[in-house]
């Protein structure tokens, strides 16, 4: 690994530690004084919430740009230049330890098995890309999965809050975290391992020796297997809220509809 990789790793890092203590305390007790009310754990989960969200949106919009302008890497997916898809997984990587020393740090509270293998899986493959320079358009692809952690976030920061899951913001952003979820986790599936696909028995397959070959495919199987996994649960989620949000809807309006005459009890006011 290069200098300029391992200087961006270990800068991420900071910075995210940075953001966490000091930049996401500040700025969320302006933007709503429900942050303040918080309990001790929940205020710890915010700020992670909130750091992952900006890194989500440095590096997935990092991502956008190097898939459209970086001809290098899109014509030679397998050893095209790496130097801006490095750049890209460096700050990832130095993000993805900032995020396991915070989860060891609070496991009673944050530990999540899922997100603990989601980090060692992409840290093992984007370790090969960091010191080899190899598979350049392939780890740059997988990061535009990051563009559907920031509504994932906003839902957490909306029960936190305790907004109603029939308040209209909350459904909006229900509804747009599954589709843009399904879209670059789900969606994406096929074109990527049909490109993966393409490489097999190609002379540049074989220059990325075994090791390569084994870290790349077991890492990938195994990051789509988490994401169809969250996509289901978010999927089933995002059911229940979208048909309590219409039942409740229905049962309000069946409740200021006026009674039908035949149903109207009258009193008798006669007395005989």
């Amino acid at each position: 690994m290069e200098t300029r990789e391992l200087t961006v790793v270990a800068g991420s890092f900071v910075v995210f530690q940075v953001l966490f203590s000091y930049a996401s305390p500040l700025l969320s007790a302006v933007i709503t004084p429900g942050y303040g009310r918080l309990p001790a754990t929940k205020l710890t989960e915010w700020n992670s919430r909130m750091v992952s969200t900006v890194h989500a949106l440095v590096v997935g919009l990092f991502c956008l740009y190097i898939l459209c302008f970086d001809d290098a890497v899109n014509a030679d997916p397998v050893w095209g230049d790496p130097s801006l898809v490095k750049l890209n997984v460096a700050i990832t990587c130095g993000y993805l330890l900032y995020d396991l020393v915070l989860l060891a740090c609070n496991w009673s509270t944050m530990g999540d098995s899922f997100f603990v293998c989601h980090h060692l899986a992409a840290l093992y493959a984007y370790g090969y890309v960091l010191t080899r320079g190899v598979l350049p358009y392939f780890a740059n692809f997988r990061l535009i999965s990051e563009l559907s952690t920031p509504f994932v976030n906003q839902r957490w920061f909306f029960e936190a809050l305790k907004y109603p899951r029939s308040d209209w913001l909350v459904v909006s952003n229900g509804v747009a975290m599954a589709v843009v979820f399904f879209v670059v986790r789900i969606v994406v599936m096929p074109p990527y391992w049909a490109s993966v696909f393409a490489t097999f028995g190609t002379p540049a397959f074989a220059r990325l020796g075994l090791a390569v070959q084994v870290a790349w495919i077991t890492s990938c199987v195994a990051l789509d297997i988490l994401n169809t996994v969250w996509m289901y649960k978010i999927a089933r989620g995002c059911y229940k809220v979208m048909k309590g949000a219409v039942g409740r809807g229905g049962a309000k309006k069946r409740e200021a509809a006026p009674a039908s005459p035949d149903k109207t009890t009258h009193a008798n006011n006669h007395t005989d």
